[in-house]
């Protein structure tokens, strides 16, 4: 069975960092009951441990959909893992800091929702019309400064110590798109 994110099971593979986290907790857990208890003190946390972890997961897993239902929503066909969250978190702040990383990460993230708002909502490509693109995207003169950030024409930047996008702009931008 497949679905939008891939085969069925390929969910595990995006968890594999927290997995080996978690192995990791419960080793430490067993030989800390070993080093305090013994083996008793030892098997009383890897029993905790698998406990907790069935709680977890019971927690975390979808209920199944009933007969019949198989619609999935886009938000059901990201797997989002907790490393997933941080990563995207370093990059916008990486972002603001550094132009080379603002267009390694964050450029591209913010080309692709300014795509996806011209093309769902008035039917424009950002690649093909930018010129149309920039008109949508900067109505007002004051405006004109954002479309230097997601100009798709723009070459990126070498690495170096230029600064990156001001968190002011970062906002206004994210408003503009929000209003698209």
């Amino acid at each position: 069975m497949t679905g939008p994110a891939g085969p069925a099971g390929d969910g595990w593979r995006a968890a594999t960092p927290e997995i080996c986290i978690a192995a990791v907790l419960v080793a430490l857990a067993a030989a800390t009951g070993y080093v305090a208890a013994g083996l008793p003190g030892a098997a009383v946390a890897v029993i905790g441990a698998a406990g907790v972890a069935l709680v977890v997961m019971r927690s975390i897993t979808p209920l199944g959909t009933p007969p019949g239902d198989v619609r999935v929503t886009d938000t059901e066909a990201i797997p989002v893992t907790f490393t997933g969250y941080w990563r995207k978190r370093a990059g916008l702040v990486d972002g603001t800091q550094s132009l080379a990383a603002y267009d390694a990460v964050l450029r591209g993230t913010l080309q692709h929702l300014l795509a996806a708002r011209l093309a769902e909502r008035h039917g424009i490509s950002l690649h093909d019309d930018p010129d149309a693109a920039r008109r949508l995207l900067c109505p007002r003169p004051g405006d004109d400064a954002l479309w230097h950030w997601v100009d798709p024409a723009r070459p990126p930047a070498q690495a170096g110590k230029q600064a990156g996008i001001p968190p002011r702009t970062l906002a206004r931008l994210i408003d503009r798109l929000e209003q698209l």
